[in-house]
């Protein structure tokens, strides 16, 4: 492997000591590590040296929180919110079994778009409809092997029918069309811990550690309590992420006052030992105060998904509650298909700026250290990866992007770190490092062949077009009663409202109007 010395660049290290604050540093790459870091360091032999004079450098980004599976979905929905959304963009009746070509093709895409903003390091949440096979994980886990990006990869799970991990729907959908929801086959608990242990065998730690597999139990009240505590089990004895959505909407805060008898999906989820340090919960919006309590003591992070929060209207973290507890917190671009974009950056700008609308206290607004810390280190400590990357340290792995701060968005060059939050939208990335390997070279690719990729899949969307047009017509039967459930949820009062306007709007008086 290549030794590189990149000399004169300011660098964000996002490091105990200057954390999000730009260094002037030289830095020395050997063996996929960072090996040195200091100033005047001497070329050595052999080495290919890098002037980063006008260059910034960061750790590689983090992507907490996606589904690489709704890259095909990109562009194709707007203004549903989540539990309609799904229907369609996760067909619950219809589906057949995506072959591993077409997985293949799909997460390079996805892969693709990824690195070329910066994203060294995704946690793919990846979920096929009707069932995920060993050959479509290790379809996942080869592409992004190949094209040198770093990623968690789940087996997703949902075990309890679609029907049941919904409030009130069973008994406005027509009888026929809950027998069949409820026909359907479904793991048991015991299914998926073995199906997890090969894939823990197959692909935990290959491409020299780039690729590791993650338990993905998809909500606490999609999955049974058996499934829920022995992923977190089983992901003590790898080591492993536990990735699973929790209180993104308010019909889901609802679900646990109808399912659990009142307690909150967090409350259930700790009180059965299902929570950990090593879990990640996606989303954490419609969270109480004794919600956010359990979260901290547990050690949980949560990974922030803003822009697809706002798009399927679900409503706005409390990002500074959680700061307050000491969450750690991740930032996601969910998936393409509700938010029609992998690209973090995009994330960033969004979280800094949201919050700061939710209270007048200035002093409480995000700061642009914080973002970039959840877009970074606290996004690979959700994917338990923060002793390798998520920070430039001597002895992490050299995962990187390098920005040319000549460019009209770091120009007039006030505070680096603002411009990279505010001004930068990926435009001005001139190289991406994974492993200390070029992955991104001046807005190319260089361990795929992009242009290949690009015309087999624009080969191939008209198949899939018309595939996506018979699945929407099939599911569209679940439309009437999936939206009447979401005002239904929506005029039930909750202990909190994480939507923006005046509930007692829609709460209270109108609740069964």
């Amino acid at each position: 492997m290549t030794a590189t010395l990149i000399r004169n660049a300011d660098v964000i290290t996002m490091d105990a000591n200057t954390h999000a604050t730009p260094v002037r540093r030289d830095l020395r790459i050997a063996e996929g590590c960072f090996t040195e870091i200091g100033t005047n360091l001497e070329a050595r032999p052999g080495e290919t040296v890098i002037d980063g004079t006008g260059m910034l450098v960061t750790p590689g980004f983090v992507n907490a929180h996606t589904h690489s599976w709704e890259y095909l979905y990109k562009g194709r929905y707007d203004n549903m919110p989540l539990e309609l959304w799904m229907a369609y963009a996760y067909p619950i009746l219809g589906g057949s079994p995506t072959p591993p070509d077409l997985i293949r093709l799909r997460t390079l895409m996805f892969a693709m778009e990824s690195m070329k903003s910066g994203v060294t390091t995704l946690i793919d949440d990846v979920l096929e409809t009707p069932g995920q096979d060993l050959d479509q994980l290790a379809a996942v886990a080869g592409a992004y092997s190949d094209i040198g990006i770093r990623a968690n990869v789940s087996g997703h799970i949902i075990n309890r029918p679609f029907v049941d991990t919904l409030p009130f729907v069973a008994d406005w959908l027509p009888e026929e069309v809950v027998r069949q929801v409820r026909q359907a086959p479904t793991l048991t608990a015991a299914e998926y811990l073995d199906y997890s242990r090969d894939a823990f065998r197959r692909h935990h730690g290959t491409a020299g550690g780039r690729i590791r597999y993650m338990l993905a139990p998809s909500g606490p009240q999609r999955c049974t309590d058996d499934l829920l505590v022995g992923a977190a089990s089983l992901s003590a004895e790898y080591g492993a992420e536990v990735h699973i959505h929790v209180l993104e909407t308010k019909t889901q805060a609802v679900t646990g006052d109808e399912l659990y008898g009142g307690r909150t999906l967090v409350q259930h989820l700790d009180e059965i030992g299902a929570l950990n340090p090593r879990t990640t919960f996606a989303h954490g919006i419609w969270v109480t105060g004794d919600d956010i309590e359990r979260i901290a003591r547990s050690g949980v992070s949560v990974s922030h998904n803003a822009i697809s929060n706002l798009k399927l209207g679900s409503g706005i973290l409390p990002w500074r509650a959680y700061q307050d507890a000491g969450v750690n917190l991740g930032l996601g671009t969910d998936g393409c298909s509700s938010s029609d974009t992998p690209r973090l950056m995009e994330v960033m700008k969004t979280a800094a700026l949201l919050h700061k609308v939710t209270e007048p206290d200035f002093e409480r607004w995000p700061t642009v250290p914080e973002v970039l810390d959840a877009a970074t280190i606290g996004g690979a400590r959700s994917g338990v990866l923060d002793q390798t990357i998520g920070s430039i340290e001597v002895g992490k792995r050299a995962d990187l992007v390098m920005f040319d701060t000549t460019t009209l968005a770091f120009l007039p060059t006030n505070r680096l770190e603002n411009h990279l939050v505010y001004s930068e939208n990926g435009s001005s990335i001139v190289r991406v490092m994974v492993d200390g390997v070029v992955t991104v070279e001046h807005g190319r690719l260089t361990l795929v062949d992009e242009d290949a990729v690009l015309a087999a899949f624009r080969e191939i969307m008209p198949k899939i077009r018309e595939e996506q047009d018979r699945l929407d017509a099939v599911n569209e039967v679940f439309a009437p009663a999936f939206a009447r459930m979401h005002m239904e949820s929506a005029r039930r009062q909750m202990p909190v409202n994480r939507w923006t306007g005046d509930e007692r709007t829609w709460v209270g008086a109108h609740a069964h109007a």
